[in-house]
């Protein structure tokens, strides 16, 4: 006998319009069920998890309330957003999720009709979907536009700039939900928090209202009539109970806190909001990592899951011509993110100037245990990287020596900041850039592929980039002893420790300002590597030495400056440099190199560049986004086999 589904209700949608037809009373359940596939899957594929978890009720509420092919739904930051997918035609691929041509991990409008971005930053989804409400109104469109924000993200510079421009409008059609749960990645910090913590301690408004209602209607005689007349005026009265309340000071209609779980009340005040002109904000109390097993006592609520071992070891083409190495490259190790908490832990005890900031990742960062060690000399500023990089510039004039830890992908927001503050002024600010290069599945929303090419055209910058995990220590220990701003830039994944660089048993040349270092001779030609590339580029020299070719692999070290001495005297080594990095084609350490050669040149060599395409890459696995891209060690070799078969005229 077949056993009994595990989700009947589930099993019987695929779309809002089947939703609408499950009864108000069984919503509970589904809401249950929908859980149930979201922990099953993305304990498999890996993903964001608390934040999906948390938003489950609210989700199937908004799409029981709302026609999401008409209305439009922003999701801020948009890793919230796999309950909507589950509901919207794609729960048969939700199995696909993160993976390459498979599902993205955030909302993501070439996907899906009922995404209206691809959003996998925070903070913007109130200015979206205020210019979504503002556009349809000029346009003579009737529907609702509905962002969905976390306590978090409401704290973002952005967000109260579009609070504060939404709430002096009159004619828009525009709901905020502030999707309350305490947590982004680390726990919500700042006076915002504090605000909402009164909001939420007691509902406060809700109480005084019903004593109000109670003494208007003890009165003999008119007490009813008079209290019907009057309910107006006992709404107003909430001011008084929570004096200068943000959001109503802001011009928003404010409604809540509801509790973010009750399936019931959520679709109430949806429904109850949909007859309202005007702006409005739902409060909604929810719970990061809802009906994850041990979520309740974890630090991160459950942020993110990892996918489990694959059985089978992904198959990678190669080039034909050629071999394939027979032992592992690299061993097993620490994350580039662990050496810099073991870093920056270092460095605290050895100087007292030292402290670290990061904008609500302390742990993705690495620096929970700095936090735990150093607490006087930690600070998370939020989700607010504008912010915490003017904060630092301040720290750097008082004497300190800040290393603001930031992803790269998210240094992009706060630009303005660090030429601003930071440059112009000269600062002595270290920028630890997490996450340069490709991430893999989570997309191009957080591939870190820019930092070299927005932050080289600022005068008086270093920058640098380490080939393994201690010279990514002598990196940190040199960049604060300059009296200039600094940037590290080190990917995800594993870092080489000393001895682990395939072919590479030389000794490890001091750090000099502007200096590359020579890892290994050879006269076919040579790669000029920047940061953990270094690696791919020694593998592709072990692959070469088989057929009988030997190039010469530099470390570049440095961006800016650029050793102009080093790498002209290597142009004028060889026929052929190639520069490998993981970064953009366009604006990279590559282009600093031509540039150098063209400003000094001419030389022998004809130099190519290796970096990632001008293109935006679709989520995949690390692995297949550097085949995609060219980037993998039989790429590299397949260059220089081309040479020897055929040399670059002259």
């Amino acid at each position: 006998m077949d056993q009994p589904s595990p989700t009947p209700l589930f099993d019987q949608v695929d779309n809002p319009v089947d939703l609408k037809k499950i009864p108000r009373d069984q919503l509970p359940a589904l809401c249950a069920e929908m859980r149930k596939v979201i922990l099953d899957t993305v304990s498999v594929t890996g993903g964001h998890l608390g934040s999906g978890m948390g938003v489950v009720e609210l989700t199937v509420a908004l799409h029981y309330a709302f026609d999401f092919k008409n209305d439009r739904l922003v999701w801020d930051v948009g890793h919230q957003c796999y309950p909507h997918k589950l509901l919207t035609e794609r729960k048969e691929r939700f199995h696909t999720l993160r993976q390459k041509g498979g599902l993205s991990g955030f909302s993501n409008k070439w996907e899906s009709e009922y995404d209206a971005y691809l959003m996998g930053h925070a903070g913007t989804a109130a200015s979206a979907a205020l210019g979504i409400s503002m556009g349809d109104r000029m346009l003579g469109n009737h529907r609702y536009s509905v962002a969905v924000v976390g306590d978090a993200a409401m704290g973002c510079g952005v967000a109260f700039e579009a609070l504060n421009h939404a709430g002096s409008l009159e004619k828009e059609r525009l709901l905020v939900i502030l999707n309350d749960n305490r947590w982004s990645i680390a726990k919500t910090v700042g006076a915002l928090s504090r605000h909402l913590n009164k909001l939420r301690s007691g509902s406060f408004y809700n109480r005084a209202k019903e004593a109000v209602h109670g003494l208007i209607q003890a009165i003999p005689v008119v007490g009813k009539d008079l209290d019907q007349k009057l309910g107006d005026t006992v709404d107003m009265l909430k001011n008084m109970v929570v004096p200068g309340h943000i959001f109503e000071e802001l011009g928003f209609r404010y409604f809540g806190p509801i509790d973010g779980h009750n399936v019931q009340e959520v679709l109430a005040a949806l429904e109850n909001i949909k007859k309202l002109d005007g702006v409005v904000l739902l409060h909604v109390l929810t719970e990061k990592g809802k009906g994850v097993p041990g979520s309740e006592d974890r630090y991160d609520r459950a942020h993110a899951a990892k996918p489990q071992p694959k059985k089978k070891p992904e198959k990678v083409p190669v080039e034909p011509c050629v071999l394939q190495p027979v032992v592992p490259l690299t061993k097993p190790g620490r994350s580039w993110t662990e050496w810099f908490g073991e870093g920056m832990h270092h460095l605290a005890e050895t100087d007292p100037r030292v402290l670290a900031i990061t904008a609500a990742m302390p742990d993705g960062t690495g620096l929970m245990e700095f936090r735990d060690k150093f607490p006087e000399r930690f600070v998370d500023a939020g989700i607010a990287e504008q912010h915490a990089v003017a904060m630092a510039s301040g720290m750097a004039t008082a004497g300190m020596r800040p290393v603001c830890a930031i992803y790269s992908t998210f240094l992009q927001r706060g630009y303005d900041q660090v030429f601003q503050e930071v440059i112009l002024q000269k600062l002595p600010v270290v920028f630890a850039m997490d996450r340069g290069g490709l991430v893999g599945e989570d997309g191009m929303t957080h591939n870190g592929l820019y930092d070299i090419a927005f932050l080289r055209c600022l005068p008086g910058i270093v920058l640098m980039s380490p080939k393994d995990g201690p010279e990514l220590h002598e990196m940190m220990q040199f960049a604060i002893s300059l009296d200039a701003p600094s940037g590290i830039r080190y990917a995800r994944g594993n870092a080489p420790n000393q001895g682990d660089l395939l072919g590479w048993h030389g000794r490890r040349q001091p750090l000099e300002l502007g200096k590359m270092e020579i890892l290994r001779e050879g006269a076919d030609g040579a790669v000029l590597a920047y940061g953990h590339m270094v690696q791919t580029a020694l593998e592709a020299a072990a692959l070469l030495d088989k057929k009988g070719v030997h190039i010469e692999v530099v470390n570049a070290r440095f961006c800016k400056p650029l050793d102009d001495q080093g790498v002209l005297a290597l142009c004028d080594r060889h026929d052929r440099v190639v520069t490998l990095e993981d970064h953009t084609q366009v604006g990279g350490f590559g282009s600093a190199v031509l540039e150098c050669v063209a400003a000094h040149g001419p030389v022998r060599a004809q130099v190519q560049i290796m970096g990632v395409p001008d293109e935006l890459l679709e989520h995949m696995s690390r692995n297949q986004v550097l085949e995609h891209c060219g980037l993998t060690a039989s790429h590299v070799a397949a260059r220089f086999l081309a040479e020897k078969q055929a040399p670059a005229a002259r």
